[in-house]
């Protein structure tokens, strides 16, 4: 269970990512029905550490703040700079002991230099991705995720990316009821779809022509025939190039994006419904209880009945 966290932070740390440490972690949600974690800013060593934007933080502890918590956040610290060896052993001592470890933006070349992304799959802002490709070869690069989650180490793209990474953490450990709080606060949705594609592509050449309508639609009715084929007919184009903007737009294709909201759908059911399996299947979208099953064990690894029995607000039977 995620109760404590610790960021590390280094000159040069970009504070709008380590507000998002501090906004996800660092506040009390109780009242709302949200988690509450321990967390602990931390240096090398306690004093001042400037920031890139120019001013200074000034950091009440060290590194042994990261020694007994759950998960350890690393801030960005000016890539390509080579991390103080005490930071690259406490990241080392975390990950060995079991606790999450998760990086932002060019948080990822710390734990590169530390050992941890060797033979795992990795993001950092798309800006950076062929440096940590060429420095750390033995890491899978993905330029184009907004996060990736391998063996207990997440690694986030750039600046707002780090919400996604820190929500799905969230959402991993405590559930979507909790994920969705912490969401709530901060005005943004609990699961971005898509990738840095969509950033990094060229933007397409008129605004008022976005498939925002369809996504909205499509959102609604999950349980809906949504083949290419009805979605490109509603949007009043070919399925080619239904299919093409759909990629530009949000990162990913639309059955992988239809997917994932499903099994969003369906996580949200079997925590706070009492509907069966099969049920679950039929309103998220699945039809049956076999397709659910496949897509939670592939997006989540582990099975609807097992999902409910960690995070249903009461027992139902499955």
């Amino acid at each position: 269970m995620l109760r404590s966290v610790a960021a590390i932070v280094l000159p040069g740390v970009s504070p709008f990512e380590l507000g998002v440490a501090c906004e996800v972690f660092g506040l009390d949600r109780r009242e709302s029905g949200g988690p509450s974690f321990d967390f602990t800013v931390c240096g090398v060593e306690p004093g001042v550490v400037p920031m890139k934007t120019g001013g200074d933080l000034v950091v009440g502890h060290g590194l042994e703040a990261t020694r007994d918590v759950d998960l350890v956040v690393m801030m960005p610290f000016g890539a390509p700079e080579v991390a103080d060896p005490a930071v690259l052993r406490a990241l080392q001592d975390a990950h060995a002991r079991g606790a999450w470890v998760l990086s932002m933006c060019s948080g990822a070349f710390a734990l590169g230099q530390a050992g941890l992304l060797d033979g795992r799959r990795c993001t950092t802002h798309w800006m950076y991705t062929d440096r940590l490709a060429r420095e750390h070869p033995t890491a899978v690069v993905d330029p184009a995720v907004l996060y990736v989650e391998d063996r207990g180490v997440i690694t986030s793209a750039g600046t707002a990316a780090g919400i996604d990474a820190c929500l799905h953490l969230v959402r991993r450990e405590l559930g979507a009821a909790a994920a969705a709080v912490v969401a709530r606060r901060m005005v943004v949705p609990p699961h971005r779809d898509g990738g840095q594609a969509q950033y990094i592509d060229t933007p397409l050449p008129c605004a008022a022509d976005t498939l925002a309508p369809v996504l909205d639609w499509m959102a609604e009715n999950l349980a809906s025939d949504l083949t290419v084929q009805v979605l490109a007919t509603r949007a009043l184009m070919s399925q080619r190039t239904f299919a093409r903007r759909f990629r530009a737009e949000t990162g990913t294709t639309p059955a992988a994006w239809v997917a994932r909201q499903r099994v969003a759908r369906a996580q949200e059911l079997l925590e706070q419904s009492t509907a069966g399996v099969e049920e679950v299947a039929r309103l998220s979208g699945f039809v049956t209880a076999a397709l659910l099953r496949h897509h939670f064990a592939r997006t989540l690894g582990t099975s609807p009945q097992a999902y409910r029995r960690t995070f249903a607000d009461t027992p139902a039977g499955s």
